[in-house]
């Protein structure tokens, strides 16, 4: 099989290219930057190809002689259609690491596209959404009549540059929600609840998650809330403020990615080696029967790079039918065992 890492040179992209190089693998290293593809190809002896997604018929000639693309450039809301596009003409299968809840939707969008080139489409391949859309997968498993759907986590250590880029283009977007089967724009932070995290009980707010468009495939539950545990648990009355045309104004998004940029850098080794994941998934029926399952898990950085290098193979290995995937419908609820460093705490 031979395989291409697009987005090589950017934060994520690296670690997934080091780690295929750690197992021995030797996957095409790609994106648009000459100078910083060609620096980190070199040194890891890796073939390295250039160009940028603005004409997908050229990205599909680049693409021809590839079997999977793992997609690492974002932001996705920009850079999703146009690789997703070339890989339908060259017949490539596509995966990425997106967590935005547009992107999956535009992406289950050419699920009939898929089908008719003998491509398997699969956004959300890393942290977003492997844990949440599994651990989603079994509780809906164990409760088949459950009408709603509740996932959250908290996690330690540092976000990279590109991951706050996503969060604050999202943010201008408001709360979401999938309800009665519909997304549904909401206000951000605006549901409160307790989860039992495998280290205790944690207060966590409701925050758009890509899980709102991709457990909906993946259980058929109508109603879906996403979570995380804020660092100040009176932060979500502010973002609750916050008015989405200020976050979405041209200036404040400039302003705020330039400052990005300029000042956040990516968790080093030593920090994600400190780090962890806990997630937590609870499905409810009308009658008010309930199941939850949750995981701990390493930092979400390293467990993306490993979810990717297991998607990629598992694609061949497993041979999921084309069309636009889940990570559970894909690979089966079981995928997120295969990842290193992870603990289930079984449903109940």
């Amino acid at each position: 099989m031979t395989w291409m890492i697009y987005g090589a040179n950017g934060f994520t992209g690296r670690l997934v290219a080091d780690l295929a190089v750690e197992r021995g693998e030797r996957p095409v290293v790609a994106g648009r930057d000459p100078g910083k593809v060609a620096a980190f190809a070199a040194p890891r002896g890796l073939e390295s190809r250039i160009f940028d997604l603005s004409e997908p018929a050229r990205v599909a000639e680049m693409l021809h002689d590839i079997d999977v693309v793992a997609h690492c450039a974002g932001p996705f809301s920009a850079t999703s259609a146009p690789m997703v596009e070339a890989c339908l003409r060259s017949g490539t299968h596509y995966l990425d690491i997106t967590g935005e809840i547009d992107v999956f939707e535009s992406i289950f969008a050419r699920d009939a596209e898929a089908r008719d080139a003998g491509v398997v489409l699969l956004p959300g391949a890393g942290f977003d959404v492997v844990p949440t859309d599994c651990l989603a997968a079994m509780v809906s498993a164990e409760l088949p009549g459950a009408t709603s759907l509740d996932l959250a986590f908290q996690a330690g250590g540092r976000i990279s540059p590109g991951t706050l880029k996503s969060a604050l283009e999202g943010a201008a977007l408001g709360g979401r929600a999938r309800v009665d089967g519909e997304l549904r724009t909401v206000p951000l932070a605006w549901r409160r609840r307790e989860v039992a995290f495998p280290s205790g009980p944690r207060q966590v707010t409701s925050l758009p998650w890509g899980d709102v468009a991709t457990a909906y495939r993946s259980t058929g539950i109508g109603t879906i809330t996403t979570f995380t545990r804020l660092p100040i648990p009176d932060l979500g009355d502010g973002l609750g403020k916050i008015s989405q045309s200020v976050l979405g104004s041209s200036p404040v998004q400039k302003a705020g990615k330039a400052a990005i940029g300029a000042f956040v850098k990516g968790p080093g080794k030593g920090i994600r080696s400190h780090s962890w994941v806990e997630v937590y998934a609870e499905a409810t029926d009308d009658a008010g029967r309930s199941v939850s399952a949750a995981l701990i898990g390493p930092d979400t950085y390293d467990m993306t790079a490993d979810s990717v290098l297991r998607a990629v193979h598992a694609l061949a290995a497993d041979s999921p039918a084309p069309g636009a995937h889940t990570p559970s419908t894909a690979f089966g609820r079981d995928f997120i065992r295969r990842l290193h460093g992870v603990k289930i705490i079984e449903p109940a």
